[in-house]
Parts: C-alpha cells; sequence; structure tokens
C-alpha cells in the first residue's frame, strides 16, 4: 500500500472520507448507530505498546447487527506472540494488515458512530498514537464507556476501576465470548444494551 499522503501536501481520501461525516449540518437522528469495540495489544501503557487485533461490532435500535461487524488482526514485526498471556489472539491462518491499513478500515467501519467499549480511554488513546504515527489528527467521535456507565447505574461516588467480567457478573451475562477483541466486543456490546436500558437513555 502507497503512504503517498506521508510526502504530499495533500490528506489522503480516506481521511477526508473520514471527516465529511462529521461535517454534515446537525439533523435529528432517527437511528442513531453505536459501534461497539475491543482491542488486543501488548500492555496497558498507550504510548508504548501497540495495538494487536481489533474486534468491533454496530447497534442500531438497540439491537446488536451481527452483520454490522469488524475484526481485524495487525502485523507486528518485532512482536513474538509467545511473549504475551493472551493465548489464542492469533492464529496462525489469520491474514494479518500492516498498521495504517488496519487503520484505515477501522476509520471506514466506525464512520461517525458514537464508540463504545470498556475503559475506553486507554482504546482511544492507543488508535490515536496510530493516527499521529501515519500524520493524521485524532478521532473525532464522541465515545462512551461501560465502565463508567456501570458506575453511574451502581450511583458510585468516587471513580472506581470495575473489570468486564465483574459487570458481566452482576448483570448476569454469559462471559463464555470473551477470548478475542471480536469476543470482548460482542459482550461488551451486551453489557451496554442492558446498561442503557436500567439508566433510560
Amino acid at each position: 500500500m502507497a503512504l503517498d499522503w506521508l510526502i504530499g501536501a495533500n490528506l489522503p481520501q480516506f481521511w477526508k472520507n473520514y471527516l465529511a461525516h462529521f461535517e454534515k449540518e446537525e439533523k435529528q437522528e432517527v437511528h442513531k448507530r453505536y459501534v461497539v469495540f475491543d482491542m488486543e495489544t501488548t500492555g496497558l501503557n498507550w504510548r508504548e505498546d501497540v495495538i494487536l487485533s481489533i474486534g468491533a461490532i454496530g447497534i442500531n435500535d438497540n439491537a446488536i447487527e451481527i452483520k454490522d461487524f469488524f475484526e481485524i488482526f495487525i502485523r507486528q514485526e518485532k512482536f513474538n506472540p509467545q511473549s504475551i498471556a493472551f493465548s489464542g489472539v492469533f492464529k496462525d491462518e489469520e491474514e494479518k494488515y500492516v498498521e495504517a491499513e488496519a487503520m484505515i478500515q477501522f476509520l471506514n467501519f466506525i464512520k461517525d458512530a458514537t464508540l463504545v467499549s470498556h475503559n475506553i480511554n486507554l482504546d482511544i488513546e492507543m488508535i490515536n498514537l496510530a493516527l499521529k504515527r501515519l500524520e493524521l489528527g485524532r478521532l473525532k467521535n464522541s465515545f462512551m464507556d461501560t465502565n463508567a456507565l456501570y458506575q453511574r447505574w451502581q450511583h458510585h461516588v468516587e471513580d472506581t476501576q470495575v473489570s468486564l467480567d465483574e459487570v458481566c457478573d452482576a448483570l448476569k451475562i454469559n462471559k463464555s465470548d470473551r477470548l478475542t477483541a471480536s469476543g470482548n466486543a460482542y459482550t461488551t456490546a451486551l453489557v451496554f444494551l442492558k446498561l442503557k436500558a436500567k439508566l433510560g437513555f
């Protein structure tokens, strides 16, 4: 893939297309789209660690759209799959993409959807750093954190970190799909819909 914009004056067309989603005149949204996503990474330091895979699924009209699905695995030249604790994150037969192509496909998928994840700040910062490496701007999407929503529902006064497993237990949601980024995204989507109903938005 040629990254011509890195040496040229013009922004790449995919970035222009992404920004165009946010330039529409404000109008009442009848069908609001959420994209729930999760990422497998080499660690929790957004400045040092890198993204290994992204899984995402769309929600429209308070229902998970199974066909509105995204999954991508990212090639890491220096990455040793035996060095991470997440066995099964990668399978040998999975096609892997360079980070730039993964970001292009991710932006094309999310468009202007509201992004949802559990402890989303780390994910957002890692994606923004990947975009910075491509000499692009930051994500424009609004986003929601299921950890914050859970705390709101529980009336927690102080900011606390609650794991996705703990939230699943509290909401009686099956955790058996939590083996990959896409499985985590699906489980988080179930969590989001339950919290959305309980909080009434």
